[in-house]
C-alpha cells in the first residue's frame, strides 16, 4: 500500500518528516470546513435564509447534547476498531466524504420550505454534520497522536505542528472566503446569496477529501493496546488493556489532569468562537466595513501561525504546560487591551489582536500533547486504556465549547436587538448590537481565559508526576 511513513514500527523512534507533515495537513482539511461552519454558518441562516438568530442559537445549544453523546460512541468504536489502516486513519477515510456531502446541504436551506420546516431541516443536518460526520473524523485524528507515537517529544511536536496546519486552514479561510463569495454571488448588493455559498462550499469541501487522504496514506499506527494479539512488548509497553465503556469513564474521570485539559479544551474553544464569529460582526456591524475582515481575521490566525514554528523550541526548554499558561496569560492581554484601547486606532487593534493569536497558538499547539500526557498518566496509575474515549472526552469538550458560544452569540445578539433583515433594507441594527459584540468580542473572552490559566497554574503538573512514575519504573 502506498505510504509516505516513516518506515519504523518503534513507537519510541522520532517520525519523519513526511509523517508529521502528513499528520498536520489533516488538522488543515477538517479546520477549514470548521472555520467556515464556525465563523459564517450563522449569518449565513440570518442574512441569506432570513431566519431568527436567537431561535438558530437556540438550535445549536440543544444539538450540544447529540454532539456530547456521539463523542462517547466514536470514541469507544475507535477503541475497539481493527483494522489494517489502524484506529484513526481507517475512520478518517471512511467520513471524510459524508462529511464534505453534508456540509453542503447544509449550506443549502430550501428556500422554498415554510420558515418551520427550515428550522427542522437546519436541526437535522447540523447534527448529521457535527454529531455524526464532524464527530468521525476528529475522535479518530485526536486520536491518532496517541497511536502514532509513544515518544513524549514527538507528540508534542506534531501536536504543535497539526495545530499550525489548522490554523494556516483558518487563515486561508479568513483570506479567501469573502473574496469567493463576492466572485460568485449573483447580486449587486450583497455577498451573502445561495449562489455565492453553494460554489464556494463546493470548492472547499473537495479539497478537504482530497487532503484528508494525503493524511491517511501519509501516516501509520505504532502504538497498540496489550489486547491486540498481534502487538509485541515493545508496542505494547506504554499501553493498557481495552476496558468496558463504564470502567474506562470512571477511569477517566478520577485522571485529575485529564479533567482539567478537558476543561481548559471547553474554554478556549468557546473564546476561539467568540472571536472567530465577532470578527464578523465587529467588522459588519461596528466598523460597518467588511472590507476590514481580512486584516481583523488574519491579524489573530496570522500571529497564531507564525508563533508555533518557535513553539517546540519553549516547548523542549520549560515543558508543555508552562507554554500553554503562559499562551493563557498573553491571549488575555490580548483580550483586555482590545476592550480598553481597541477603538483607540487601527495599529492598537493589530497589536491586541497580534497577542490573542500568539496566546491561542501557545496554548493550542501544546493541547493535543498534554491531552496525550494525560491519558499516558491515566494508564500508567489505572492500567486502563483510555485513548479513544480520552480524546472523545476531549473533542466534546471542544465542539460543546463551540456550540455553546456559538449560542450564546446568537442569544446575546437577539436580546440586544439585532434583525437579520435590516441589512435588506439598508437599515442600522440598535447601537445596543455593537454593545452587544464588543462584550462577546472581548470582556467575556477575558474573563474565561485569564480564571482558567489560574485554575491551572494551582492544579496542573501532571508532567511532573509523569516524570516521577517514568523515575520509579
Amino acid at each position: 500500500m502506498f505510504s509516505l511513513a516513516s518506515k519504523h514500527d518503534d513507537p519510541n523512534a522520532k517520525l519523519a518528516w513526511s509523517e508529521r507533515i502528513g499528520y498536520g495537513t489533516g488538522g488543515f482539511a477538517f479546520n477549514m470546513i470548521n472555520g467556515i461552519i464556525g465563523s459564517f454558518l450563522t449569518i449565513y441562516f440570518t442574512s441569506t435564509v432570513g431566519l431568527n438568530a436567537g431561535i438558530i442559537a437556540t438550535i445549536f445549544a440543544v444539538s450540544k447534547v447529540f454532539d456530547g453523546i456521539s463523542d462517547v460512541i466514536v470514541g469507544r468504536m475507535v477503541d475497539r476498531t481493527k483494522s489494517k489502516l489502524g484506529k484513526g486513519r481507517s475512520w478518517l477515510l471512511r467520513m471524510c466524504i459524508p462529511f464534505a456531502v453534508t456540509t453542503m446541504l447544509l449550506f443549502f436551506v430550501p428556500q422554498n420550505f415554510p420558515e418551520m420546516a427550515q428550522y427542522v431541516y437546519i436541526f437535522l443536518m447540523y447534527n448529521i454534520v457535527n454529531a455524526i460526520c464532524l464527530t468521525g473524523m476528529l475522535v479518530p485524528y485526536y486520536s491518532m497522536i496517541s497511536l502514532l507515537t509513544a515518544n513524549p517529544y514527538e507528540r508534542g511536536f506534531i501536536g504543535n505542528l497539526q495545530h499550525i496546519f489548522q490554523t494556516l486552514g483558518n487563515v486561508v479561510i479568513n483570506s479567501t472566503f469573502v473574496t469567493l463569495l463576492g466572485i460568485f454571488t449573483d447580486s449587486t448588493e450583497t455577498i451573502y446569496t445561495q449562489r455565492a455559498f453553494t460554489i464556494t462550499m463546493l470548492i472547499y469541501c473537495i479539497a478537504m477529501v482530497v487532503i484528508t487522504f494525503f493524511c491517511v496514506f501519509s501516516t501509520k499506527e505504532r502504538v497498540h493496546s496489550t489486547d491486540d494479539e498481534n502487538a509485541n512488548d515493545q508496542k505494547a509497553e506504554n499501553a493498557g488493556r481495552e476496558a468496558g465503556t463504564w470502567e474506562t469513564v470512571k477511569a477517566l474521570l478520577q485522571n485529575k489532569y485529564w479533567v482539567i485539559v478537558t476543561i481548559a479544551s471547553f474554554v478556549v474553544f468557546f473564546v476561539v468562537i467568540m472571536y472567530a464569529m465577532g470578527n464578523v460582526y465587529y467588522c459588519q456591524y461596528v466598523l460597518y466595513d467588511m472590507g476590514q475582515y481580512g486584516w481583523v481575521s488574519n491579524s489573530i490566525s496570522i500571529a497564531q501561525f507564525a508563533i508555533m514554528f518557535v513553539t517546540p523550541a519553549f516547548m523542549k526548554k520549560f515543558g508543555k504546560t508552562a507554554v500553554y499558561e503562559a499562551g493563557m496569560v498573553v491571549m488575555g492581554l490580548g483580550f483586555l487591551g482590545f476592550a480598553v484601547l481597541g477603538g483607540s486606532s487601527t495599529i492598537v487593534m493589530i497589536v491586541c489582536n497580534v497577542l490573542k493569536g500568539c496566546g491561542v497558538g501557545m496554548a493550542g499547539g501544546m493541547a493535543l500533547g498534554m491531552v496525550a500526557d494525560t491519558i499516558t498518566y491515566g494508564t500508567k496509575k489505572t492500567g486502563i486504556d483510555t485513548v479513544g474515549l480520552g480524546n472523545a472526552g476531549v473533542s466534546a469538550a471542544q465542539k460543546i465549547g463551540l456550540g455553546l458560544g456559538t449560542a450564546v452569540f446568537g442569544w446575546v445578539l437577539n436580546g440586544a436587538g439585532y434583525d437579520g433583515s435590516l441589512d435588506a433594507k439598508g437599515i442600522a441594527q440598535p447601537e445596543s448590537v455593537s454593545t452587544a459584540i464588543n462584550f462577546m468580542y472581548n470582556w467575556l473572552p477575558f474573563i474565561m481565559v485569564i480564571a482558567m490559566f489560574v485554575i491551572m497554574f494551582i492544579m496542573y503538573h501532571c508532567e511532573r508526576d509523569l516524570k516521577k512514575m517514568e523515575a520509579a519504573e
